[in-house]
């Protein structure tokens, strides 16, 4: 079999291209995705070569973990068959190329058990999947709160937001220095960090990726208040011992997230207690799909990029 693919042989060196693929194993499933998200974290610095050493890493690549579409063949026993609508958050099947994340293609191969069964109603909305599970991740635990100050306001602040809400805390407050990303608030406020004079928040989440703010983060924080890095920092992060000292400051990185939080997420959304409307704003098909990453990583407009496969085989 073969694949169209979007394929990164180095840093802004993007196009697609034709990748064998490998052959299906008996545990396997085989998926045309209909719309794959572009990721303005991970993906942007694997575009912009400043991604620091990570597993599987080296080029050519196929990017991808956001992939949504119709299943042509399914393992016996998988509770999938042909027809079915699924997420499908990776595959590493090509010939030729790596697959990091791997889902950015017309047809991939991967395990059935990776791939999640969704309502076909959600459409592209599908790809944000993993970005909400993330989002969950980083809030759900016994020991975890949710945030009441998030920094950034683009997708996966948004969801923070959102998904506070829906487990019935205080909506929090969000902090953004890009007017045109000030918009788009549902049932929280969103300000200029410069507009907020508050230091008492008990819990900071961290959605904008820029180590460098960390000084101001902990200064706005209540003494025992929590940071939670939930974005993803390419350069080593470092910050002014004294300020955290003086209020004992605690520090959270939240990691990836697992099947839990994707199945959470999905029961949000099915209960209508989760709303993904107006995060994907900018769609192009895979055709253009080398446009479409710097319109993703360029257009301060574009919140999410997604690509659509259609008639791409």
């Amino acid at each position: 079999m073969e694949t169209q693919a979007v394929l990164l042989s180095g840093p802004k060196d993007l196009a697609l291209a034709p990748l064998g693929l490998a052959r299906p194993g008996a545990d396997d499933i085989v998926v045309e995705p209909r719309f794959t998200g572009i990721s303005t974290g991970t993906e942007n610095l694997f575009w912009s070569g400043r991604m620091p050493p990570f597993p599987g890493m080296g080029y050519p690549l196929v990017p991808g973990y956001e992939a949504v579409g119709e299943v042509v063949e399914a393992p016996r026993g998988s509770g999938l068959k042909a027809g079915d609508t699924v997420f499908v958050p990776g595959a590493n099947c090509y010939d030729g190329a790596r697959g990091l994340f791997g889902a950015s293609a017309s047809r991939v191969v991967t395990a059935a058990d990776r791939v999640a069964k969704v309502d076909a109603g959600l459409g592209a909305d599908a790809v944000l999947l993993a970005l909400a599970a993330t989002a969950r991740h980083a809030m759900a635990g016994m020991r975890n709160s949710p945030p009441d100050l998030i920094i950034g306001h683009g997708v996966l602040g948004r969801l923070l937001a959102r998904l506070t809400l829906a487990a019935g805390a205080p909506a929090p407050r969000v902090h953004e220095i890009n007017p045109v990303r000030q918009g788009g608030a549902q049932g929280y406020e969103v300000l200029h960090p410069d507009a907020d004079e508050r230091r008492d928040y008990e819990v900071i989440y961290d959605a904008s990726g820029h180590g460098a703010g960390l000084d101001e983060m902990i200064s706005r924080l209540a003494r025992g208040g929590e940071l939670v890095l939930a974005g993803f920092y390419p350069e080593p992060l470092q910050f002014a011992f004294p300020p955290a000292f003086m209020r004992e400051a605690r520090l959270r990185v939240a990691a990836e997230w697992a099947p839990d939080d994707l199945q959470a997420v999905r029961s949000l959304i099915d209960g209508g207690a989760l709303s993904l409307d107006g995060l994907l704003t900018h769609r192009r098909p895979a055709r253009d799909a080398a446009a479409a990453y710097e319109a993703a990583f360029g257009d301060p407009t574009c919140l999410k990029m997604t690509l659509d496969w259609k008639d791409v085989t």
